[in-house]
C-alpha cells in the first residue's frame, strides 16, 4: 500500500522528535539502532546504494518510502554534522616557538648574543634590547646536554614499544651516547612538565564515553589501571590504578573525567563490572530522563555492543608493559607519558592519520609535537613562577 503526502509527514515529524531524544540511536559501524517507541526492542538501519533499509515493519511492509525511524537517522546524521562543522571552526591551535619576540616582554627588538656550546652542538643565544634580558631558543631544554632532536627521539621510540636500552643503543647511532637510566630521567621529567600544561586544554569530545580495566603488574603485584577513553575521538580522557577492579571506587576515574572535560557522558558504554554501575548511577543519575547518562553496559566483542576502539587502547597499554616487564609503581610518569603520545603525538589510523587531540579539533604545530608540547609547556611554567613570585 502506497504511503499519502500527510502520512509522510506525519513520519518525518516522528523521526525529528525522535532524533531530539537522548539516547534513541546508536552507530555500530556504518549502520544504526534505533530503539522502538512501542518497546519493542530496536530497529536497525543499514545504509544502502539506494538509500536506507530498515527493519521495522512499515519500512518492509510499506516500502520504498521511509519510516520514522530513517528519517531519525537522517536527522540525526545532519546534526552530528553540524557539531563537526561547529568544532572545525573553532581550532585550539598549540604553536611552534620561534625567536622572533623577547620570552620576557615580547619586544621584537632583538640582538644576536653569542653562542651556548655543549656537546651535542650549539645553541644561539640572543639579548632583547628592550629589557636587557637574555635568553636562548632552546625553550624546555635549557641546561641539558644533549639537543632537543635527541631527547624527543628517545621518547618517541619508547613510546614506541623500544626498551629503555635499544634506544640508548639507537642514540648511540646518531652521537648522542647517554644510559638507559639518563633515557628514563628525561622521560619522567617531561612528561610531569607536559602533564600540568595539557590539563588545562579542554578537547572537543564528544557526548559518548567508553570505560574499560586491564590488569597490570606494578612492582610484583597485580593491580588494575581503568581508563576512560572517548568514542568518537579516541581522546584518553582519565586514568587511574587500583588494587582491585571489584572493590574499587570508579567515581574517582568519572570524576576525573568529568573535571578534565568539563562535563559528563551522555552515554557511557562499560562492561559488566559492577563498580561501573554503581559509580555512574552515583554521579550522573538524575530523575530526569534527557539530563541522565545512559549506561549501556554488558558489551562482547562482537556485535552490537562491542568494545574494540577500548580493547585496542588497552592493547598499547599490554605492550608498553610486556617491554618493561610490569610497572614500577602506580604513581609512575609512563602511564602519564603514554597518555599524551597516544591524545598528541601518535596518529590513529581508525582516525584518517589524524591524533584524538585533531579529532578534537586541537592543532599542535611543526614537524616534531614533541618539542612544541615542551616549548608550550615549559612557557607555560614560567608565567605560573612569574605570577607566583609577583604575587
Amino acid at each position: 500500500m502506497a504511503v499519502s503526502e500527510s502520512q509522510l509527514e506525519l513520519r518525518r515529524i516522528r523521526g525529528e522528535a525522535i532524533a531530539k531524544m537522548k539516547g534513541q540511536i546508536e552507530k555500530n559501524q556504518d549502520a544504526y539502532r534505533v530503539l522502538s517507541q512501542s518497546g519493542n526492542g530496536f530497529y536497525t538501519v543499514t545504509p544502502t546504494p539506494t538509500g536506507f533499509y530498515c527493519s521495522c515493519p512499515d519500512f518492509t511492509q510499506h516500502g520504498p518510502s521511509k519510516c520514522k525511524h530513517i528519517f531519525a537517522v537522517e536527522f540525526s546524521k545532519n546534526l552530528r554534522e553540524v557539531v563537526e562543522i561547529e568544532r572545525e571552526t573553532k581550532p585550539q591551535v598549540i604553536e611552534q616557538f620561534n625567536a622572533s619576540a623577547c620570552l620576557f616582554c615580547g619586544s621584537t627588538d632583538l640582538k644576536k648574543f653569542g653562542l651556548r656550546h655543549n656537546i651535542s652542538g650549539d645553541i644561539q643565544r640572543f639579548r632583547c634590547l628592550s629589557c636587557a634580558k637574555t635568553f636562548s631558543v632552546n625553550i624546555g631544554f635549557e641546561k641539558m646536554k644533549h639537543n632537543p632532536k635527541a631527547i624527543t627521539s628517545a621518547m618517541q621510540l619508547y613510546f614506541n614499544g623500544e626498551s629503555l636500552r635499544n634506544v640508548a643503543e639507537s642514540l648511540a647511532l646518531i652521537g648522542a651516547k647517554v644510559s638507559h637510566q639518563t633515557i628514563h630521567n628525561w622521560i619522567a621529567k617531561y612528561t610531569r612538565l607536559m602533564e600540568k600544561y595539557v590539563s588545562k586544554i579542554t578537547p572537543g569530545v564528544s557526548d559518548t564515553w567508553r570505560a574499560d580495566e586491564i590488569h597490570m603488574k606494578f612492582s610484583g603485584d597485580m593491580k588494575y589501571v581503568f581508563a576512560l577513553m572517548d568514542d568518537e575521538t579516541r581522546y584518553w580522557i582519565a586514568q587511574d590504578v587500583a588494587g582491585s577492579k571489584e572493590i574499587v571506587d570508579a567515581k574517582i576515574l568519572f570524576q576525573k573525567g568529568q573535571d578534565a572535560m568539563g562535563k559528563k557522558p551522555k552515554v557511557l558504554i562499560t562492561d559488566g563490572l559492577k563498580v561501573y554501575k554503581q559509580a555512574s548511577k552515583s554521579l550522573w543519575w538524575t530523575h530526569r530522563l534527557e539530563t541522565r547518562t545512559r549506561h549501556v553496559r554488558h558489551i562482547t566483542m562482537q556485535g552490537d555492543h562491542n568494545n574494540n576502539k577500548m580493547e585496542r587502547l588497552n592493547g598499547e597499554i599490554r605492550d608498553r608493559e610486556k617491554v618493561m616487564r610490569g610497572l614500577k609503581n602506580k604513581d609512575t610518569p609512563i602511564l602519564t607519558g603514554m597518555q599524551i603520545f597516544h591524545n598528541f603525538v601518535r596518529p590513529h589510523e581508525g582516525l584518517q592519520g589524524k591524533t584524538p587531540a585533531e579529532a578534537c579539533g586541537i592543532e599542535v604545530q611543526g614537524d616534531n609535537k614533541w618539542v612544541t608540547l615542551i616549548q608550550n609547556a615549559s612557557l607555560n611554567n614560567r608565567k605560573l613562577t612569574a605570577n607566583g613570585d609577583n604575587r
